[in-house]
């Protein structure tokens, strides 16, 4: 390959900063270590596809969206709710064209287009993964409160209100009817407490 492949290698150095960032808003509910912003885009991701599939979208398509729809957050970090009130909030677009300056421009093209697309709202796909980050959120609201936060009532509510595809509704209501230990029980075969 002929291209400089040198903003990439910085790139991936720069993404794996995302394993150690910290999901923000959960120190407000009182959670010590909340998840990374890595382990947060892993989760929303397959949330994505399962979403998009059900809804006759792309789930690659989605899932790919996912992936990349908090990769800003190594230049501006998890901003929260209550923080975007007091600061102004960096245009992911233009963090993004920052994040791939020297890449190879079809990479970085497909990269800023990407983020473009979660930006817009406007496609099926980027519908499915904006779903599928809050639904991650509610559930993930959901294990913080089984653990004791029970302050993490206001991000499950939250997420909630704020789902806008049948599939993502329909999941929501599953995931608030099953504890978070149901998948274990049934698959050793125990009866459900």
């Amino acid at each position: 390959m002929a291209d400089d492949l040198s903003a990439v290698a910085h790139f991936l150095y720069e993404a794996g900063t995302l394993k150690h960032a910290r999901r923000t808003g959960w120190w407000m509910a009182g959670v010590r270590d909340p998840e990374s912003v890595a382990e947060h885009a892993w989760r929303t991701s397959l949330i994505a596809s399962i979403i998009a599939k059900l809804e006759g979208a792309d789930p690659s398509r989605a899932a790919f969206l996912a992936v990349w729809h908090d990769s800003q957050e190594t230049r501006t970090g998890d901003v929260n709710y209550l923080g975007k009130k007091y600061s102004s909030e960096a245009n992911p677009e233009d963090v993004t064209a920052d994040q791939t300056a020297g890449m190879p421009e079809v990479l970085a093209s497909t990269v800023r287009d990407l983020v473009a697309e979660y930006e817009a709202k406007e496609t099926p796909e980027a519908i499915c993964a904006r779903d599928a980050d809050k639904l991650e959120c509610m559930l993930q609201g959901i294990e913080y409160k089984a653990q004791g936060y029970e302050n993490a009532q206001r991000w499950i509510d939250n997420s909630r209100g704020r789902l806008v595809t049948e599939t993502g509704q329909r999941l929501a209501d599953e995931l608030l009817s099953h504890g978070s230990l149901d998948w274990l029980r049934a698959a050793l075969g125990e009866k459900p407490a």
